[in-house]
């Protein structure tokens, strides 16, 4: 007796769910990919040369202010702070894309506000040794560029201590910006 090769239709339903999940699935992950498979290669390209441009390596690249750049962790954040008596301690910030460490969780509209107003996506501002106040007015087009090219560097974990108040030890090296009215060693903790 030969068994019967029937597919019963609730089987088929079964089959056909199972599909739709799978290729909803589908877009749903396509829709997620990395800001790299959206963006315009020119457009990243650019954003490339402006953040070179802007000296963005300077206070965000481990090692530069040592004068050995670690490019391997090209933008995670630097590991020396700038200190204005009075003031406190800032250390550059991780750019990269990392969501515990970098700005990974922030939108490009919350990249390019902060580039360009100086305003965290938190509400709280940054500190003013970020040039924003030179970069505002940076056209639309390029802050864009630029916040897109920071969402296609690789995520690097690297968390950055401080920023510290004046009234907090930085546990991190700094350089001390002194005020022209006076001296180095007036200033000196």
């Amino acid at each position: 007796m030969r068994a019967s090769t029937k597919v019963h239709p609730a089987s088929r339903l079964g089959l056909v769910s199972q599909i739709l999940i799978i290729g909803g699935a589908a877009l749903v992950a396509a829709s997620l990919r990395p800001v790299a498979a959206f963006a315009d290669s020119a457009q990243v390209a650019r954003g490339k040369y402006l953040v070179r441009l802007a000296g963005c390596t300077d206070c965000h690249t481990p090692g530069h202010f040592l004068g050995k750049p670690d490019m391997s962790r090209y933008l995670a954040g630097s590991e020396v702070g700038f200190e204005v008596p009075g003031v406190g301690t800032v250390v550059g910030r991780n750019l990269t894309p990392d969501k515990e460490t970098g700005i990974g969780s922030w939108t490009l509209e919350q990249i390019t506000t902060a580039i360009r107003t100086g305003v965290r996506p938190d509400g709280r501002s940054l500190s003013p040794i970020m040039p924003f106040a030179a970069y505002a007015g940076m056209s639309q087009s390029d802050a864009d560029a630029i916040a897109i090219f920071l969402k296609t560097l690789p995520p690097v974990k690297h968390n950055i201590p401080g920023p510290f108040t004046a009234n907090e030890k930085p546990t991190t090296s700094r350089w001390r910006l002194v005020p022209p009215e006076t001296s180095a060693t007036a200033v000196a903790p």
